[in-house]
């Protein structure tokens, strides 16, 4: 038995590995970071290529989508709480993670935005990066 447990953590390792890939390319888009400074973000925009811009972009958009989608959720717990419980404890755990994926919102906007600005001052195409 033990021998399987072991065998089975070292395959799902391997297949992880595989997934992960080694090394990466130029038109990689840079990982999103919601904690990095603006002015890092601006720096790094100014040597994109509207590829990279294009990519990089999507992934904020992209993670920004996906955080709203939490938050709706998150919002429709904290209404399901009684009126009663509403100055409970889960209500203020609730609304501390409402408040918490608030600010990952809005620093995540706020980057994604430096590199639309960027795309629409080179003159590139920014169709399917709306938020809306």
């Amino acid at each position: 038995m033990r021998i399987h447990n072991i065998f089975a953590i070292a395959l799902f390792f391997a297949v992880a590995g595989l997934f992960s890939g080694c090394g990466s390319k130029s038109d990689t888009p840079a990982s999103v970071d919601e904690t990095k400074p603006i002015a890092e973000v601006k720096a790094e925009a100014e040597k994109m290529s509207v590829e990279q811009l294009k990519a990089t972009a999507q992934s904020y958009r992209q993670a920004i989508v996906a955080k709203q989608a939490e938050l709706e959720k998150v919002a429709a717990k904290l209404k399901d709480i009684p009126i009663t419980d509403a100055l409970g404890e889960e209500a203020r755990a609730i609304k501390t993670e409402l408040e918490s994926l608030n600010t990952s919102v809005a620093a995540l906007t706020e980057r994604f935005q430096v590199y639309l600005d960027k795309l629409k001052e080179l003159g590139a195409d920014v169709s399917g990066l709306d938020l809306g």
